[in-house]
C-alpha cells in the first residue's frame, strides 16, 4: 500500500491542467481520455470521466490521500497589492491556509463518507476505493493573516476553488474515474459580511460538503441505496 501511495503522490498533478478550465464550458473536450475513460454526460460536476466497465458497487471503504492545494495564479501578489501593509500576507500565512484547507477537506469528506456508511481506512483491500484529491485555483477573498490590522474586511463572497479528484482501485492502481468542478461561495443574503477565519472556514465547509455528498450519492447509487 505504501508503495502505491508514494507513486500516486509523486505523480505530476499538472498533467491534468488542460481540464482545469472545464468549468468555463467554452472548450471542446474529448469523449475518451488517454486512460480510456469516457466522458459522463449530465453529471453533477462540471466534467467527469469514468471507466465504462468499472463498478463502484464493489467498494465499501475508502482510502483518502491528503489533498494537494494550490492558489490561483498571482493570488498572493494581488492580496499584497490591495493591502495597506504589503507585508501583511507572509509565506507562513499562505502555507497555513493551504494546510488548514487540506485538513478541512479530510475532516469533511471523512465525516460525510463515514456517516453514509463508507469507513475511511488506511490500507488497500479489494473493497477499498482510493481517492486522490486536489484543490486548485483557490481564491480566498479576504484571508485572515498573522499581521492583520484591527480593520475589518467585508466581502460579498468568501472566494472560490476548484476540485480535481481521481478515483483508483486501491489494490491494482487502475484509474476508475476523474472529475473536475469549480465552486464559488454564494452569499445569498445580498449583503456584505465580515470575513475572518471562522467565516472563511464555514464557506469552505459548505463547498467541500457539497462535493463529498456527490461522491456519497455515486456510491449509494452503485449500491442500490
Amino acid at each position: 500500500m505504501k508503495s502505491l501511495l508514494n507513486v500516486l503522490n509523486c505523480l505530476v498533478l499538472f498533467i491534468a491542467m488542460p481540464l482545469f478550465a472545464a468549468s468555463n464550458g467554452d472548450q471542446d473536450y474529448p469523449e475518451v481520455t488517454e486512460e480510456g475513460l469516457h466522458r459522463v454526460p449530465d453529471s453533477k460536476m462540471a466534467l467527469v470521466y469514468a471507466d465504462p466497465a468499472a463498478d463502484l458497487s464493489g467498494y465499501s471503504r475508502v482510502v483518502l490521500l491528503d489533498a494537494y492545494v494550490a492558489f490561483r495564479k498571482n493570488w498572493a501578489r494581488d492580496q499584497r497589492s490591495r493591502s495597506a501593509d504589503p507585508l501583511s500576507l507572509t509565506s507562513n500565512d499562505v502555507n497555513r491556509i493551504k494546510e488548514n484547507l487540506a485538513k478541512e477537506f479530510r475532516k469533511v469528506f471523512t465525516a460525510t463518507l463515514e456517516e453514509g456508511g463508507y469507513p475511511v481506512v488506511e490500507e488497500a483491500a479489494d473493497d477499498v476505493l482510493l481517492l486522490r484529491p486536489a484543490i486548485v485555483n483557490l481564491d480566498v477573498a479576504a484571508p485572515e493573516t498573522s499581521r492583520m490590522s484591527r480593520g475589518r474586511s467585508y466581502v460579498d463572497s468568501a472566494g472560490q476553488m476548484t476540485l480535481y479528484i481521481e478515483l483508483y482501485d486501491s489494490v491494482t492502481g487502475d484509474m476508475i474515474a476523474k472529475a473536475l468542478d469549480r465552486q464559488v461561495d454564494d452569499n445569498r443574503t445580498g449583503y456584505y459580511t465580515w470575513a475572518n477565519s471562522v467565516s472563511n472556514r464555514a464557506a469552505a465547509d459548505r463547498i467541500l460538503k457539497g462535493w463529498a455528498e456527490i461522491l456519497l450519492d455515486a456510491l449509494n447509487e452503485a449500491h442500490g441505496k
